[in-house]
């Protein structure tokens, strides 16, 4: 039985909370896949980079994405 968070372990239960988090995890996740881009073209693999950029700019827009969301939730 998988363990739900209600608020009780952290002392939030705030949805709000969810998206904070994965706006940062998105944006670490850029961070990091730039890391493996310099990586990639260092090795000259340009597959790979082009893949890592795809992942990058997906990151990026679920960043805004969640950014977007947050901001019509506090506003409301």
């Amino acid at each position: 039985m998988a363990l739900e968070e209600t608020g009780d372990i952290t002392g939030t239960a705030d949805k709000d909370y969810n998206i904070i988090w994965f706006v940062e995890q998105c944006l670490s996740n850029a961070l990091r896949l730039e890391t493996y881009i310099k990586d990639s073209e260092r090795g000259g693999d340009q597959e790979l980079t082009d893949f890592f950029r795809r992942a990058q700019s997906e990151s990026r827009k679920g960043a805004e994405q969640g950014k977007e969301l947050l901001r019509s939730r506090l506003s409301s």
